[in-house]
């Protein structure tokens, strides 16, 4: 089977010196589901209008609204870290986007930077932004960064009431994730036995990269600024794998040297519940049936890559 286009382009290697830059539209930052139906059915000049007429209504916190909260507020303390900066990437012109800027500015974020395209895809401006996450409602641009090899995910809509707490705390998915998918090519071909057996053959070997993996070491730079006990993020790994293939997970992330905080291998149980127990502010997963049990419970981003993920 042909090796996906994460694994040919991106090299998995990240400068950190720099902050953890966060890359969001804003139909994830906010919640634009009135002003996208408009466009829907009337088009980009009759939505252009739809908002210029609006812009001194301030629109509401959208999916991803408190996961930024959070990643803003830590650059508020006093740290040796590099700090976070989220920019705003946009399919609105400048003209129609300065509602959301003015929105911005009154829920007090901290976002001075943007890009606006006038209805073209962000996704090329990826690299000279210096992404660590891309988070958008636009699955095609998710997809085109994922294949530019930039950690992306869809912003998936879900239940109103989330997780609170000032810990950031984000979990992700294993496989096509923070690893690749080639174990899961093999599930998929071979079937579960096939799978146990081959991983448990190679647990000693590391698994290759996933397009998560440097946002995971970008979140291990911060959380290394402040003491484990006392730490304002918390990471989960929340995985439909169980043993024995869990050892090879584990050895893995050794081999990387990145910490996560908490395991939970599930063995396929719906991970939502879990998710909700553990108060994520996001989930990151490659497969659609667990998007759909977390988004019921947390924010959810899919991941549209690997062999789950064909085209």
């Amino acid at each position: 089977m042909a090796e996906t286009s994460i694994q040919k382009t991106n090299p998995q290697m990240r400068d950190n010196t720099k902050p953890l830059v966060v890359a969001i539209s804003s139909r994830a930052l906010f919640d634009l589901d009135e002003s996208h139906a408009v466009f829907e059915s009337d088009g980009l000049e009759a939505y252009a209008r739809y908002q210029i007429d609006r812009e001194n209504e301030f629109l509401v916190p959208g999916e991803a609204f408190q996961l930024v909260k959070k990643l803003l507020a830590l650059n508020t303390e006093p740290s040796a870290h590099q700090g976070v900066e989220v920019i705003l990437v946009s399919r609105n012109s400048a003209d129609s986007g300065l509602r959301i800027f003015n929105s911005i500015e009154h829920h007090d974020l901290d976002i001075e930077r943007a890009v606006f395209t006038n209805g073209e895809s962000p996704f090329r401006y990826m690299k000279a932004i210096g992404t660590d996450l891309f988070l958008s409602g636009h699955a095609d641009d998710v997809r085109e960064a994922l294949k530019a090899g930039f950690a992306s995910a869809i912003i998936l809509p879900g239940a109103q009431h989330r997780p609170g707490g000032e810990q950031l705390r984000i979990a992700f998915d294993g496989d096509a994730v923070l690893f690749s998918d080639e174990a899961e090519k093999v599930y998929q071909a071979e079937g579960l036995e096939a799978f146990s057996q081959l991983e448990k053959q190679r647990a000693e070997t590391p698994l290759p990269d996933g397009p998560f993996k440097p946002l995971m070491q970008a979140l291990q730079n911060i959380q290394s600024a402040y003491p484990i006990e006392n730490n304002p993020i918390r990471t989960a790994l929340v995985t439909a794998r169980s043993a024995p293939a869990h050892k090879r997970v584990i050895l893995t992330l050794r081999k990387w040297g990145i910490r996560i905080d908490e395991a939970l291998f599930l063995g396929g149980k719906p991970k939502g519940p879990f998710l909700a127990a553990f108060g994520a502010d996001i989930f990151f997963d490659d497969q659609q049936v667990h998007c759909d049990s977390a988004r019921e419970h947390v924010a959810t981003g899919h991941v549209p890559n690997g062999v789950r993920n064909p085209g």
